[in-house]
């Protein structure tokens, strides 16, 4: 982890969690005072439970995030939601181009970087993701579908205020399966040089979170990784003693 740079840990909660789940986010708010010292916590509940998640958080240590957004501010599109709506929901922060939304969606660089425009359109942040198949990891394409990533899906203008990057190697998402350390390292390094390349200063201040399989059990390894500044989390997210314990990970 970079010492200069405060940790974020992200729960992803998918396409899971009913009005009973407020129960564990309430949980979570209650254990929140504890890692408070140790990182900054967001939770992107699907956003059927937006609203009431952020009006249970209000003056609490997490904040409330969404999954996705349309490029739009409004219009004929039917079934989706404008980056304003989730705002006005209570939404702090949008997670665009996870993996699978490119997969099951076939999103691509193009609209992602719209998406991630839209969020400061409305005033929040974009957490940006980013991470290869098996495939292109097994024929030796991790550098380049990463830079290509990189390229295509940040746009101009994106500080360390306004912008969040999340590697996730795909195909470690939900497998149990999780890089090296010093795999981890590499690739975070190298999105680094990319970022400090392009985005001057504020590229080195930018945070450059992990995901993948990150659990209370190999949390404080993954956060200890120079370059490593918190963790998108997918599973572990849905349980507050999981999610907080991850937190507690991260370096004092």
């Amino acid at each position: 982890m970079t010492d200069a740079i405060r940790p974020l840990i992200a729960g992803n909660w998918k396409m899971n969690g009913l009005k009973a789940s407020t129960a564990e986010f309430d949980a979570m708010l209650n254990g929140a005072a504890e890692v408070a010292g140790q990182a900054d916590l967001l939770v992107c509940p699907p956003v059927t439970l937006i609203a009431a998640f952020a009006d249970k958080a209000r003056g609490k240590k997490v904040a409330v995030g969404a999954q996705d957004c349309h490029p739009k501010a409004s219009g004929a599109h039917t079934g989706d939601i404008a980056a304003e709506m989730l705002v006005d929901a209570g939404a702090t922060a949008i997670i665009v181009g996870h993996s699978e939304r490119r997969a099951d969606h076939g999103e691509g660089d193009a609209l992602i970087r719209l998406k991630a425009e839209a969020a400061w359109r409305a005033g929040v942040t974009a957490i940006v993701c980013i991470g290869e198949t098996q495939g292109q990891r097994d024929a030796g394409q991790t550098l380049n579908v990463v830079r290509g990533q990189l390229n295509g899906s940040l746009p101009d203008g994106s500080t360390a205020a306004n912008l969040v990057v999340a590697y996730e190697p795909v195909w470690a998402i939900g497998t149990g399966l999780t890089p090296t350390s010093r795999d981890v390292e590499q690739i975070h390094e190298f999105i680094r040089e990319l970022l400090t390349s392009r985005f001057k200063g504020d590229g080195g201040k930018m945070r450059i979170l992990y995901g993948g399989s990150v659990k209370p059990s190999n949390a404080a390894e993954l956060m200890a990784v120079r370059n490593v500044n918190g963790a998108l989390v997918g599973g572990a997210s849905l349980k507050a003693a999981d999610f907080l314990a991850i937190a507690q990970g991260c370096p004092k």
